[in-house]
């Protein structure tokens, strides 16, 4: 089972949990506007799920797992000598 039906598997799995708990609010408080309305967006929600289909082909979706934290303290200087300036080239040449 591949990463994307895993992911739709788990909402279609939450959106069967969500129907039947809207279902049995819908029961308790009877057919009101409050109850129709998330009957219709759970409703609404799992044709959603029906109808993904497969991601766009140029999607890549952002890297699962933990975030690399970048110190905010400034960079040693030692670091850049010798790098050129961006758009300005090297210091001896000059643009034409």
């Amino acid at each position: 089972m591949g990463a994307i039906s895993a992911s739709q598997g788990r909402v279609a799995v939450a959106l069967t949990t969500l129907e039947s708990t809207v279902s049995r609010l819908h029961h308790v408080y009877g057919d009101t506007l409050g109850t129709r309305r998330p009957v219709s967006d759970v409703g609404r929600l799992r044709e959603d799920l029906d109808q993904l289909g497969e991601p766009q082909p140029a999607h890549r979706p952002l890297p699962e797992g933990p975030l690399e934290m970048v110190p905010d303290t400034p960079y040693d200087p030692n670091m850049w000598t010798g790098a050129e300036e961006e758009g300005l080239g090297a210091p001896d040449r000059h643009a034409p």
